[in-house]
């Protein structure tokens, strides 16, 4: 039978309450309204982001919820006025939209749509759910929830992708590799010769290092706790490693004496606020550059003196790297394809669905750098994704 216009029952990964574990459920998805789209998720990542939600049950309020953000799938059927994609068409989730008409967009240094605020609320734009799970509402996460089989997403918040592109690994684009490797190359602009470190060495710390090694930096050091990841980073470019652990002194004291006067670039990717300082008070004292590419939970306060700024260091924000998502991420799936980045090292698991536990025990041991959930399941009503072959599964 044909999908569209249709309810779809389908799995999903529902988060019912603070401090429970994700319960694989069957729900109902709604058909998509105007300007919006119904897609088929393939495969998605398990992010940092997640992760730290599961572990503040503060921080969000919206129960029961979807969550995931970092996917890619094909669309099933589309709203009304939708007109840059069709059923068929491989695409990318995009947590932060591009709706090219607020002062962001516009911008060309810009990329915060201001349409993000809108997935706080986890409803869709008319203020009702796509998903329905036991008779209740399920809210939406991040303009995409893609720890589901199938999920509704604005076309702000997707984009087209190349249509041989393997979608369990180009989901990463998505989220993680895109917004660390960008921080390197559109954030902070990091200079062929230059001196980089990098404060975590997860998923996101990784693409740092890819994208500063990408813009031709000379010497890129990789900061972390954990020494089992300097393998990883060193594989990906980071030409050293160290663990603060290791010295007596402040890790900035330990950088400043390494390179003589502080690296030129700095990132920290783990989103803890004494992190942070010590990042900034890493960099070259007249030049330096230091990003924020963790998450800070809402209301963290940063104690940096401000005699650190005194000299000329900057301190920036990043969000998605600064890609401007639905027109980038393309580029960047086909930079993907034309083997300009390799995705490979970034992916240690892949499991099913069913296995989303799993993985967030995984990632709990520092041990898993990305693992990539494949959403195949049976489907009660739908289609398949691979050939298009309607299906009726009893």
């Amino acid at each position: 039978m044909n999908t569209t216009g249709k309810v779809i029952r389908c799995r999903a990964a529902i988060h019912w309450k603070p401090g429970a574990p994700l319960a694989i459920e069957e729900i109902e998805v709604a058909p998509p309204k105007a300007k919006e789209v119904r897609i088929k998720i393939v495969a998605t990542g398990l992010c940092g982001t997640e992760m730290k939600m599961l572990a503040n049950p503060n921080s969000h309020n919206n129960y029961p919820i979807i969550l995931g953000h970092e996917g890619a799938g094909i669309v099933e059927s589309v709203g009304q006025g939708v007109s840059t994609v069709k059923t068929g068409d491989k695409v990318i989730t995009l947590f932060l939209p591009q709706c090219g008409e607020c002062a962001s967009c516009l911008n060309p240094g810009g990329n915060f749509c201001v349409q993000f605020k809108q997935s706080k609320t986890g409803l869709m734009s008319d203020g009702t759910s796509r998903f329905t799970c036991k008779g209740k509402p399920v809210y939406h996460f991040g303009n995409t929830s893609t720890f589901s089989e199938y999920t509704v997403i604005k076309e702000i918040s997707v984009t087209k992708i190349d249509a041989v592109a393997p979608l369990e690994k180009v989901c990463l684009i998505s989220c993680g590799f895109s917004t660390g490797y960008g921080a390197a190359i559109t954030t902070a602009k990091v200079t062929p010769g230059s001196s980089c470190a990098v404060f975590g060495l997860g998923g996101v710390g990784l693409s740092v290092i890819m994208g500063c090694k990408a813009a031709g930096a000379a010497r890129i050091i990789g900061v972390d706790i954990n020494k089992d990841k300097f393998e990883k980073a060193k594989e990906v470019g980071a030409t050293e490693c160290i663990n603060p652990q290791d010295f007596e002194k402040p890790i900035q004291e330990v950088l400043f004496d390494m390179t003589g006067a502080g690296v030129e670039f700095c990132f920290e990717a783990i989103g803890n606020p004494a992190t942070v300082t010590a990042a900034l008070a890493s960099c070259h004292e007249s030049h330096g550059v230091c990003v924020i590419v963790g998450l800070l939970a809402a209301g963290t306060q940063l104690n940096i003196s401000g005699w650190l700024f005194f000299s000329g260091r900057s301190l920036k924000g990043s969000v998605f790297g600064g890609w401007k998502s639905r027109e980038d991420v393309s580029k960047l799936v086909s930079d993907y394809m034309a083997k300009k980045f390799n995705l490979d090292p970034l992916i240690t698991h892949t499991l099913n669905l069913d296995k989303i536990n799993e993985a967030v025990e995984l990632m709990k041991t520092g041990k898993c750098i990305r693992c990539v959930l494949l959403l195949s399941g049976q489907l009660i009503s739908g289609f398949c994704p691979h050939h298009f072959i309607e299906i009726v599964l009893i």
